[in-house]
């Protein structure tokens, strides 16, 4: 009985990939809290939207909950990584909970900006997805009215604000670099008074594993992005291979696959959405290397090696 080798596949990894320095903060903010108050530790909504991470840590004694009202007294509660309108804390400390806020850093910097030029009497244009929590929860931390949501370069062309001459945008950390630049160069046209923000608001995680991305699809025939489906990063690294001429899926984890895909691929590219663990990848890996004669190689654009300081009261549980 002869056996039939099995076929030859290239498979580039787009680096940097998985994990951002908000995600690992925050994440680690909940195994700590655990750590130290013991289970269960409550978390209001999923702490970063990748299912296997919220598996993992409801292994170990957290209870995730959609609203405040499901947390009993006595017990800590953490806030997720993309932020919460200040009702919530203020609802926490009206009930005397102990809290811990795992919202990204670079988030908090959005809500910081909000309050500062909503206090300066600007009204702030928001590009970024209806419904996104990081959008809820910056809409929370100004007077309701005090922003507008602008979601494409249609909402940018059709805008009539009431005060055309007192305007300021602000983005959503997690947006498409490129749909981005296109919905932006709408509204200082249109509006060539409105403040910027003093930096980029899409992330430093967001913009390299955009980047990375487009730097592998070109040469590759199918470009697999592992990540949720209700993860806002992830989502545009799919639109940003599409967008290069290569065709994308976007899969949680191995069993997701589906093999027909790489029918007639002979160079596929993997990367992973920023809540995305790197022990998913290499589970992908390994279940194509068993069906496939796998050459490896990463691509890398840029090294990330920023960290963010965890809440006080943790640090020395650290």
């Amino acid at each position: 009985m002869t056996s039939t080798a099995k076929p030859a596949i290239d498979l580039l990894i787009a680096a940097p990939r998985g994990f951002c320095a908000g995600v690992d903060r925050a994440i680690r903010i909940v195994e700590l809290a655990i750590e130290k108050y013991g289970a269960p530790v409550y978390v209001r909504h999923e702490i970063v939207h990748n299912r296997f991470v919220v598996d993992t840590l409801k292994a170990q004694g957290a209870v995730f909950v959609d609203e405040l009202d499901e947390v009993p007294d006595g017990v800590p509660v953490v806030f997720s990584a993309h932020g919460v309108p200040k009702v919530v804390p203020a609802k926490a400390q009206e009930r005397g909970l102990s809290y811990l806020d795992a919202t990204c850093p670079l988030v908090s910097k959005v809500h910081r900006q909000a309050e500062r030029l909503v206090a300066a009497g600007r009204h702030i244009l928001f590009v970024g997805h209806e419904g996104h929590p990081e959008v809820i929860g910056t809409f929370g931390q100004v007077p309701e009215g005090s922003i507008t949501l602008i979601e494409t370069v249609e909402d940018a062309e059709a805008l009539t604000p009431a005060d055309a001459e007192n305007l300021a945008f602000l983005t959503q950390t997690t947006l498409s670099v490129d749909d981005t630049a296109a919905v932006l160069e709408v509204l200082t046209r249109r509006f060539p008074g409105i403040v910027a923000p003093k930096a980029d608001d899409i992330c430093y995680a967001t913009s390299n594993r955009q980047a990375a991305v487009k730097a592998i699809a070109s040469s590759v025939d199918l470009v697999l992005v592992i990540g949720a489906p209700n993860s806002s990063n992830s989502l545009r690294l799919v639109e940003v291979a599409k967008r290069e001429g290569t065709n994308s899926r976007l899969i949680q984890r191995a069993a997701d696959l589906d093999f027909a895909w790489l029918d007639g691929v002979r160079s596929l590219g993997i990367t992973a959405g920023a809540s995305a663990p790197e022990v998913l990848v290499r589970e992908v890996v390994e279940a194509i290397a068993a069906r496939f004669d796998v050459t490896e190689r990463e691509v890398e654009t840029t090294r990330e090696d920023i960290a963010f300081k965890l809440p006080r009261g943790l640090e020395e549980a650290a």
